[in-house]
């Protein structure tokens, strides 16, 4: 069996889930995809139900009944790939903002390298960020900013959505208590990791920006970053 899987949330990817599942599947090491749609109107599911004819063994699909946010897709997801038996789960996104050849880079920060939890980093060696305008490139910098210095994680880019994970860190984790949905989403799994005293990689990447379909960033996703930060740092300490 293999000991990988990526996980994929969709909804209305329809331009791009065939390309980045046959990318993924074309990289040297072999990875298992799991696909959770949120019912995608565009049906995407339906795609990738034709494409698993084709990959029986690697390709799985969850579909959960509407658009409940990121967070509770990769949450669902987690507890997927722990009951069918992984070692190594990752998050990735259907757009190609991240790279599918980078994801044995990640992989092997935690399998070679010692990590128990990998990042796909924009921001530890600078600034690699690709067809984003500048306004969008310095709120995420920011953002990432002021996640390290409210959290105090040594962590450079706390809002990737590129990430590897140990079994063990997920395992650790309770997942029934996360609580945010979002763009915070993010942030949460690696600060309760960051409590835990697991260790974190950062790998350096290339993030582009998607060229097909639509951005599912909104503005209240990022009061709950920015707001359920300072909360998450209160709990934190009283606990």
């Amino acid at each position: 069996m293999r000991d990988s899987i990526v996980i994929i949330p969709t909804y209305n990817e329809i331009g791009n889930i065939e390309a980045i599942i046959r990318a993924v599947f074309s990289q040297k090491k072999d990875f298992n995809i799991l696909v959770v749609d949120d019912n995608s109107p565009d049906l995407t599911a339906l795609k990738v139900k034709e494409l698993q004819t084709e990959f029986p063994d690697r390709l799985f699909l969850e579909v959960r009944q509407g658009k409940s946010g990121l967070g509770t897709a990769y949450i669902h997801g987690f507890k997927w790939c722990l009951r069918h038996n992984y070692e190594y789960i990752f998050e990735m996104d259907a757009d190609f903002s991240h790279n599918p050849t980078d994801l044995e880079r990640l992989y092997n920060a935690c399998a070679a390298d010692g990590a128990d939890l990998s990042i796909g980093s924009r921001y530890v060696t600078g600034v690699n960020v690709v067809n984003w305008p500048m306004n969008r490139v310095l709120m995420s910098y920011m953002a990432s900013k002021y996640v390290r210095v409210i959290t105090g994680m040594k962590i450079h880019d706390t809002t990737a959505g590129f990430v590897c994970y140990k079994r063990k860190v997920l395992e650790t984790i309770n997942l029934d208590k996360i609580k945010f949905v979002g763009y915070a989403f993010q942030i949460e799994m690696k600060f309760k990791a960051y409590l835990k005293d697991f260790k974190i990689n950062e790998v350096p990447v290339i993030f582009t920006d998607r060229t097909k379909g639509e951005s599912k960033l909104s503005s209240g996703i990022i009061s709950e970053a920015i707001f359920g930060v300072i909360s998450m740092k209160i709990k934190s300490i009283f606990k």
